[in-house]
C-alpha cells in the first residue's frame, strides 16, 4: 500500500519543503538508529522509533532519494558488521514493503539474501579440498559474494595486496567458479576490513582496520609514483598502550564522503530520467497523438517524484532527437508517436 499525500490537507502548505533533502535526512536518521553502538536503547524502543519514522516517511516526496541513501547506508552496516540488530533491520524492510510494495524493497531484501548465502558459501569453502590443502596458514578470510543488481555501485580500486591475501583470493575464486560456472567475480577492495593481531611490549592487541590500512601498514615505505609521492617511514611505537583489547581504527569506512553523497544523488537523478523517458514512451505509445499540455498532465499523474515542467520538456526534446517522437508538421504543440 502506498500512502497518497495528494489527499492530505497539509500537502499544499508544505509542498516547498517536501523535496529531496528530507528524504535523505530520514535515511541518515535511520542509519544512526540502526547502527551498532546505540547503547541504552532496547528492542522495544527501537521498534517504536521505526514506527514514528515511518509516519514521517509517508509525507515525503522523492522516495527514490530515500531508497538510494538507505540502501547505501544499509550496505555499509551489513558488510562492515555495524548493524545494531538484524531483526530490527528486517523489521524496517518489512514496514517499507507494506507501505510501498515489494518492488520498492526487492533490492534491499536481495542484500539480506546475499549475506545469508555468503555464510553458506564460506562454510562450504572451509570444508573444501582447496581450503584444506592450499590455503596459507596464519590468516582467516571471510568473503561476501554480492549480486551486482542488489547493491550500490562501487568503483573498482586496484591495490597491491600482501602475497597471502592474493593466494587466498585465487583459491576462493577457483572454488567458487567450480561451483557456480558462468559467473564472474570482481573484488571490491574498498569494502574490505581486517583484524590484525599485534604484539606490543605492554600487551597483545587486536586492531580493527580497513583493507587499505592493512596494506599501508604492511609496507615499510611507499615508492615514488605510487599512492604517496614521498618516501614515508613507518615506526613501531613500543610504548603504545590502550585500555581496550580490540581497537577500532577503521571508523572512517562508515563515514559518508562528499563524493559518495554526490554520486548517490546523481544516480537518483539519472534513474529519474530513465523513468520519465519510459513514462513518455508508454503514454505516447497508447495515445499515438497528444498535445504538449495533455502529455505533461499525464506525466504528473504517473510520476511519483517532484519534477519541473521544464525538465519534462527537456526529456521530450531528447526523445524527439532519438526519433521516438516527432512534432506535428501543422502544430508544434502536438506530438506524434513514431512506432
Amino acid at each position: 500500500m502506498q500512502y497518497d499525500t495528494t489527499s492530505h490537507p497539509c500537502q499544499n502548505k508544505h509542498k516547498s519543503f517536501l523535496r529531496n533533502r528530507p528524504a535523505e535526512l530520514i535515511a541518515k536518521f535511520l542509519d544512526d538508529k540502526l547502527r551498532a553502538g546505540n547503547k541504552g536503547t532496547s528492542e522495544e524502543e527501537l521498534e517504536g522509533t521505526l514506527d514514528k519514522v515511518l509516519v514521517l516517511f509517508r509525507f515525503i516526496q522523492g522516495k527514490d532519494v530515500f531508497e538510494a541513501f538507505y540502501k547505501k547506508d544499509l550496505a555499509k552496516r551489513l558488510l562492515l558488521g555495524k548493524s545494531a540488530s538484524i531483526d530490527a533491520e528486517k523489521s524496517m524492510i518489512s514496514k517499507l514493503k507494506t507501505e510501498c510494495g515489494s518492488q520498492f524493497t526487492n533490492k534491499l531484501e536481495g542484500m539480506f539474501k546475499d549475506i545469508e548465502l555468503s555464510k553458506e558459501i564460506n562454510e562450504s569453502f572451509k570444508q573444501s579440498s582447496q581450503a584444506r590443502t592450499k590455503l596459507p596458514s596464519g590468516i582467516e578470510m571471510s568473503v561476501h559474494v554480492l549480486t551486482t543488481g542488489y547493491w550500490p555501485t562501487y568503483p573498482p580500486m586496484d591495490v597491491r595486496l600482501p602475497h597471502e591475501l592474493n593466494v587466498y583470493q585465487d583459491i576462493f575464486k577457483e572454488f567458487y567458479l567450480s561451483k557456480y560456472s558462468g559467473r564472474r567475480l570482481m573484488w571490491q577492495n574498498s569494502l574490505g576490513h581486517c583484524v590484525l593481531k599485534a604484539e606490543f611490549p605492554k600487551g597483545r592487541k587486536e586492531l580493527a582496520v580497513s583493507l587499505f590500512q592493512t596494506v599501508f601498514g604492511s609496507c615499510k615505505s611507499c615508492p615514488k609514483g605510487g599512492m604517496w609521492r614521498m618516501m614515508i617511514p613507518f615506526l613501531f611505537n613500543e610504548g603504545f598502550t590502550a585500555p581496550l583489547y580490540r581497537i577500532k581504527v577503521n571508523a572512517i569506512q562508515m563515514k559518508e564522503t562528499v563524493e559518495e553523497n554526490t554520486s548517490t544523488t546523481e544516480r537518483v537523478f539519472q534513474h529519474r530520467q530513465y523513468q520519465v523517458d519510459a513514462a513518455i514512451v508508454r503514454i505516447m505509445k497508447t495515445r499515438k497523438v497528444l498535445s504538449h499540455t495533455l502529455l505533461i498532465t499525464e506525466l504528473f499523474q504517473q510520476l511519483k517524484f517532484p519534477i519541473k515542467p521544464a525538465d519534462l520538456k527537456k526529456r521530450i526534446e531528447s526523445l524527439i532527437d532519438r526519433d521516438y517522437l516527432e512534432r506535428d508538421k501543422n502544430n508544434s504543440q502536438i506530438y506524434n508517436y513514431l512506432a
